[in-house]
């Protein structure tokens, strides 16, 4: 077996006097999988997220990603590892109104330091291949949501990430422009890319994944796979599991 690309040992993390916000949490991912983390509003979802990307430490186990300890990172590590590692898709955009399309897919590239010719040749490439090269010089404001969304799977997509996290990718989208992200996001994985998708729609869920992992106040209560047409519990081996156990 291949070391899993993301891997949640043991999680808890919890906020004051609250109920834990994620309890006992364990997640294995590996390499070139689409996972969906499912669940309604408070169950745990992007407190998940938060952790497997650097914004948040867990009080008690161990996030590793790319096998990196993302638990163990200060500030100043856990913003390098973002911008060299992951790449971040959000339900609003979280693109700057006040730069053109290409500037704001190329800014991940400048702030490692690349130079401005070869980021803005690598953002020329992605609008391209993403069909959006004709809005380059746009300002996001002047765009459709969907339109929106793809600027922004293009920018999380600049420094080449192991894992590309989306919270809500769909959420701010009409139908038709949410059904043109999600094949966006198969398209990507069909590629290879790593992706896991935090979302509350199972249609998304099914639509872009073949894996769902469900949060219910806090805990994962299941993970399954779909194997041949049919939801199937999934293992840490990628078989199924005949006792339907989830670890």
């Amino acid at each position: 077996m291949t070391t899993p690309l993301i891997e949640l040992l043991d999680v808890s993390r919890r906020y004051g006097s609250e109920p834990p916000a994620l309890e006992d949490a364990s997640l294995s991912v590996r390499a070139g999988e689409a996972v969906a983390v499912l669940g309604p509003s408070g169950s745990g979802k992007s407190t998940l997220l938060n952790l497997v990307a650097g914004l948040d430490r867990p009080d008690s186990g161990t996030v590793t990603v790319d096998g990196l300890r993302v638990d163990r990172l200060g500030e100043a590590g856990a913003a390098r590892y973002r911008r060299a590692r992951i790449g971040m898709v959000f339900q609003f955009f979280n693109l700057l109104d006040d730069l053109s399309v290409a500037d704001n897919v190329a800014l991940p590239a400048r702030l490692t330091g690349l130079g401005r010719r070869e980021s803005r040749n690598r953002a020329a490439e992605l609008l391209e291949s993403l069909g959006i090269a004709r809005h380059a010089g746009a300002f996001p404001s002047r765009l459709s949501g969907g339109e929106r969304q793809r600027v922004a799977v293009a920018r999380a997509l600049m420094n080449r990430p192991a894992l590309l996290l989306a919270d809500e990718p769909t959420g701010a989208l009409d139908s038709a422009s949410g059904e043109e992200v999600s094949r966006l996001l198969r398209e990507l994985n069909a590629d290879g890319q790593t992706i896991l998708v935090v979302t509350h729609d199972l249609a998304l869920a099914e639509s872009c994944t073949r894996r769902t992992v469900r949060l219910a106040d806090g805990r994962i209560t299941s993970d399954t796979s779909t194997e041949n047409g049919r939801l199937v519990p999934f293992s840490t081996s990628g078989t199924a599991t005949e006792s339907g156990s989830v670890r």
